[in-house]
């Protein structure tokens, strides 16, 4: 992974249900943006769906991480490859701020601010419920990021369930019990 990925790449608990990730990614804001909200961008490095840019919008989010790396990596037998997930915007401020509902409690913020020819993203998700569900929502958003910073930077991916079973025991080590 090129410097571009950093701060950290990993993540930290800044509350005890709330998980922040920061990556840097190549310039403008605007295509960052893109990224985040335009369907068939956000299919390359997380999930499809058409979103309507509006205050309240509902919108759903499709994954298929089979198909997000060539190879995709082994899948775990107790992870499906395709799911799907109702969402609804909650704060917008394009091309800066982006919050959306995460499954039935959960909430996911996207702040976006250019740093020079750089755009520091930093993903906030709120409302974690347990342990196991914030591992595999570290882990996730990890390998998720990383794969968008080498959809923006034009370089190669490792397998998406590879880096995922990576991710997560390094989360189990890093993340209080």
């Amino acid at each position: 992974m090129t410097d571009l990925a950093a701060p950290d790449t990993h993540g930290r608990l800044i509350e005890p249900t709330t998980l922040e990730i920061q990556r840097h990614l190549p310039g403008p804001i605007e295509r960052i943006w893109a990224y985040l909200t335009d369907s068939a961008l956000r299919a390359r490095w997380l999930a499809a769906g058409p979103m309507e840019l509006e205050l309240g919008a509902p919108f759903e989010l499709v994954w298929h991480n089979d198909q997000l790396t060539d190879p995709p990596g082994a899948r775990p037998p107790d992870l499906a490859a395709d799911c799907r997930m109702q969402s609804r915007i909650v704060a917008l401020d394009p091309p800066r701020l982006l919050t959306f509902t995460w499954g039935e409690d959960g909430e996911v913020t996207f702040r976006l601010e250019s740093t020079g020819t750089r755009v520091l993203l930093t993903l906030i998700h709120r409302r974690l419920p347990d342990r196991p569900t914030m591992l595999m929502v570290a882990a996730g958003w990890h390998t998720h990021l990383d794969i968008l910073v080498a959809r923006a930077t034009g370089a190669a991916t490792e397998p998406f369930w590879d880096g995922f079973l990576r991710r997560k025991a390094e989360y189990e080590r890093l993340l209080p019990g």
